[in-house]
């Protein structure tokens, strides 16, 4: 079956929902940072922070260190914290690692250090290190962080953890072991030979370990090697714990917005490798032009230039900085030669005034098809300044050579076509499928990038007197919303065609068909050929492909596969089916997704379209689902699929409804943390349960809770976990009828279940409450509390810290037995 429709300009009009002048590429840089840039030029040391996960790094410290020690400062995160949860929305896995990646560039641009990340996955909740290796590549990993060292050449590395339990999670201790080991591995030339065809080896000065007192957990004391970094920053105007908290509240999918620290502040250290400091930070480390052969002038030339600045006319300062860079060309290769050089020209671009940009007049661009964009440059000094020619894509103009006018703005076309082996827009370690632990990366060299270089950039060749530099501009998207006026987003690359499934899983409970609908979209005009299903062994489909033709660029069609399973009769499988769309003899398997978050950037992936199959013996009790949204999760659109009618409930439906109606009431996870108003519902909710109905609670965090009377009889919230998704499960009350009712549950219903078993067990829970079964870590004791259930009046309460919210959107069949038992009357 085919049905078509217009949607000309659909997925432009899902890129302008989203905010993204975080993707601007002209950056700004107003007179008080270009004098603290200048000061930087002098400054010739560096230090890179090592961590586990986005937000453990100390922002009030890397700002320090960038921005008022004037060092290169980096944060080297093993992970993208793709196994968190998110307070913003209901991405999870390599989606929120996204999200978390786009967060820590925010926090970057705020507090001056650079961001790197290894290729290691963060797969959850870690009790111990020897847990964390077992998933991790351990070789891979460190090597990595041996890389990212010999590539950053850090004088100090700084450790957020200790290398023992101290650290409070597994990857915490992990990424402080690799530190210590890298901090000799990069030193030494038999350790990832391979790595010296592009970087030389490199001994840091000393490793250090920053200290803390988190809660309960001190481990500071005066004896330390301490630091004062509550400075205030006049040309900033800001102190450290300013800027650290508009960092740190950066990191939004964690709920981590902070108030702002002002006044005195201490950070205290430990030795770890290496010398220990006694007065500074860089101790016994020459971080003066001194440590660069023949560079003495150099240092008095950048002395001068900072001495004459004035913030009223940087374009003054242009001349001596011309003068700066042609004493660094003069210099051997070097490390610092290569990094001053960067910053000289930076200083030079931005005190001349010069603001240059290369846009798409269209949101997506299709490899092989015309790419329409325009570049422009102005010169908004006196600077004498000559744009002589402009090169993209391989193509060079040179007929527009010219000076560059006082305050002229100068507008290039740039039509071209699009190579057709234009690499779309995937994040480079998504761009294969890969184990647990570890992306796949293809390309060695792109370890510690935190996002893709652009595929397609504009250089502008400019004149200054004699020399010569060259100023690069990604191509990006920019449109008016008339809301937010200018918008920036990044260029999206695309397939011609992208496919939708409308569902992720899909339940079989009966041999019977389902209607599987696929949406096709035009990227560019004039897409026609076939639809195809990829079935796994075991299903069928009725058609074997399915024709469209879809004339303009943003048209439709749904074609509608009916697909089946040969049988079920208690048998459960679980595998996937793709979608392949066949366009002039070329497949097509990408779907498209974007992230839209007013803080960060639009994130455009093309992942696989494909969904899960799973065929399941399930029986139900009631169908009438009322849902209170939390956090974020997809439980809500699981339970749809497999045939419940979900509605999401509010302050009206639940103070003013009748809820007698639902035959069950489930709260989104995290509610409790995120919905305020649910101080006042929870009276209506167990009013709701006292006189029949169910109401199942998800896990909740012990801290900042709406309120404490989560349930009809008392309970707590613990920290307790169970890690391993294959934890074995005792059943403690298997004639319950949550055991029996009206699925007869087994140990088996708990296989297949992924990242973990569940988190923030209740305990101390009051005699009424029924705790069907046990489970534990290895080596741990075991945990009775994951779920409770008890009897309130007519009705039934359920609170359950099983993370049935990775389970049923990932297809488990046995967590989908277990819940709808529990939201069984």
């Amino acid at each position: 079956m085919l049905n078509i429709r217009t949607l000309t300009g659909l997925a432009t009009a899902l890129l302008l929902a989203v905010s993204g002048t975080k993707a601007q590429t002209a950056p700004v840089m107003h007179a008080a940072d270009i004098q603290l840039q200048l000061q930087k030029l002098n400054t010739l040391g560096s230090v890179l922070y090592v961590a586990a996960h986005p937000d453990d790094e100390n922002t009030r410290l890397l700002g320090f260190l960038a921005r008022e020690g004037k060092y290169r400062t980096g944060y080297l995160s093993l992970t993208r914290g793709d196994g968190g949860q998110n307070l913003i929305g209901n991405e999870q896995a390599e989606l929120l690692g996204l999200i978390r990646t786009q967060e820590l560039l925010a926090a970057r641009r705020i507090d001056g250090a650079e961001q790197f990340f290894t290729r290691a996955n963060d797969f959850g909740f870690s009790k111990n290190p020897e847990e964390t290796f077992t998933i991790w590549d351990r070789k891979k990993v460190l090597g990595d962080v041996v890389w990212v060292i010999r590539k950053f050449r850090p004088d100090v590395i700084i450790c957020r953890f200790p290398a023992d339990s101290r650290a409070g999670h597994g990857h915490h201790t992990a990424s402080a072991m690799l530190a210590a080991e890298a901090f000799k591995a990069a030193a030494d030339p038999n350790q990832y030979p391979e790595q010296l065809k592009s970087v030389e080896v490199w001994q840091a000065k000393r490793l250090l370990w920053n200290t803390f007192n988190f809660g309960s957990n001190n481990t500071i004391s005066e004896d330390q090697f301490k630091m004062q970094v509550g400075a205030y920053n006049a040309l900033l105007g800001k102190g450290y714990g300013e800027i650290a908290a508009e960092s740190r509240s950066q990191h939004k999918s964690q709920g981590f917005g902070v108030p702002s620290g002002r006044g005195n502040a201490t950070e205290y250290f430990m030795t770890i490798q290496g010398d220990a400091p006694s007065k500074d930070l860089m101790d016994g480390i020459n971080t003066s032009w001194a440590r660069v052969p023949g560079a003495d002038a150099v240092a008095q030339q950048i002395q001068a230039v900072t001495k004459d600045y004035r913030a009223e006319t940087p374009s003054a300062s242009v001349p001596a900085l011309l003068a700066v860079r042609k004493s660094l060309l003069a210099l051997p290769d070097g490390y610092w030669k290569t990094q001053k050089l960067k910053e000289t020209e930076q200083l030079i671009i931005a005190c001349s005034g010069l603001w240059a940009e290369a846009f798409s007049a269209s949101a997506e661009v299709v490899p092989g098809g015309p790419m329409k964009s325009q570049l422009q440059i102005i010169n908004r000094s006196n600077v004498p300044v000559r744009l002589e020619k402009v090169t993209y894509n391989g193509t060079e103009n040179t007929s527009l050579a010219r000076d560059l006018a006082f305050n002229e703005l100068n507008t290039i076309p740039a039509d071209f076509p699009l190579p057709a082996e234009t690499p779309f827009s995937q994040p480079y370690w998504l761009q294969d499928p890969h184990p647990l632990g570890a992306y796949v990366i293809r390309d060695n060299n792109m370890v510690g990038y935190p996002e893709n270089k652009p595929s397609l950039t504009a250089t502008f060749f400019l004149r200054f007197g004699d020399q010569a530099i060259t100023l690069q501009r990604p191509f990006i998207y920019k449109f008016t919303d008339p809301v937010k006026g200018e918008v920036y987003n990044p260029l999206v690359i695309a397939p011609p065609v992208i496919s939708y499934l409308q569902n992720q899983v899909y339940i079989y409970t009966q041999a019977a068909p389902q209607a599987v609908p696929v949406k096709i979209r035009a990227i560019q005009p004039g897409v026609s050929g076939k639809v195809k299903l990829r079935l796994p062994q075991g299903f069928s489909a009725d058609q074997a492909a399915i024709p469209f033709n879809l004339k303009e660029k943003g048209d439709e069609a749904e074609v509608v596969f009916q697909v089946k399973p040969q049988q079920v009769n208690g048998r459960q499988l679980t595998d996937t089916m793709s979608v392949s769309v066949e366009v002039n003899g070329k497949e097509y398997t990408n779907s498209m997704t974007v992230i839209a978050y007013d803080h960060i950037p639009a994130i455009t992936l093309f992942p696989p379209t494909e969904a899960r199959l799973v065929t399941l013996n399930l029986k139900y009790n009631g169908r009438n689902i009322g849902y209170i949204p939390g956090a974020g999760d997809k439980v809500a659109e699981s339970l749809r699929q497999v045939g419940y009618t979900v509605t999401l409930l509010g302050e009206k439906e639940i103070m003013q409804g009748d809820l007698s109606g639902y035959d069950a009431i489930i709260t989104g996870v995290r509610a409790y943390n995120t919905q305020e108003r649910l101080r006042y519902w929870q009276p209506r909710l167990l009013e709701y349960v006292k006189n029949g109905g169910t109401l199942l609670v998800q896990y909740n965090t012990n801290g900042a809770l709406v309120t404490n009377q989560l349930g009809p009889y008392p309970f707590t919230l613990s920290r307790d976990r169970v890690t391993d998704e294959h934890a074995a499960v005792t059943f403690l009350a298997p004639q319950d009828r949550s055991m029996t009712y009206p699925n007869a549950l087994t140990t088996a219903d708990f296989n297949g279940w992924v990242q973990e078993r569940g988190l923030y067990f209740p305990a101390n829970a009051d005699a009424q409450y029924v705790q069907p079964f046990s489970m534990k870590d290895p080596g741990e004791k075991d945990l009775s509390g994951s779920t409770l259930v008890a009897r309130y009046g007519k009705g039934k309460y359920v609170y359950t810290g099983l993370s049935f919210f990775r389970q049923l959107p990932a297809g488990v069949p046995g967590a989908y037995r277990l819940f709808v038992n529990l939201i069984a009357k």
